[in-house]
């Protein structure tokens, strides 16, 4: 079961993930990305404070999004993983393709730097 809520902060669309996406609720990551970046949002931050479980289908939504990003020049940097969930991305390698911080702060910090 997961709950996802969008804020919008100093010109970034920050994405709240709460509880656990797997096969099912990853469909609803999806949605709110695809959103973030059909509303014209220039950056995108994913709040995974609360992120409880991501399955390999919920680290499959934020891999179909690499490239497009890239080609928009939209940043995504995710933050506040827990050290479970960290290690699921670390493992799989996705530590290295994705824009990953501890904070909020750094987080803003760092997709500023990158939408230049």
């Amino acid at each position: 079961m997961v709950h996802i809520k969008r804020i919008q902060e100093d010109g970034a669309d920050i994405i709240s993930v709460i509880g656990e996406i797997d096969a099912s609720s990853s469909i609803e990551l999806d949605l709110a990305i695809a959103r973030s970046v059909g509303e014209g949002f220039r950056k995108i931050l994913v709040d995974c404070s609360a992120l409880e479980y991501i399955s390999s289908a919920g680290l499959g939504v934020f891999m179909s999004y690499i490239e497009e990003l890239r080609e928009k020049n939209i940043p995504m940097v995710i933050y506040g993983m827990k050290e479970k969930v960290a290690n699921t991305f670390q493992i799989l390698g996705l530590a290295d393709l994705l824009h990953i911080t501890e904070t909020r702060e750094e987080a803003k910090s760092l997709a500023n730097e990158l939408s230049v």
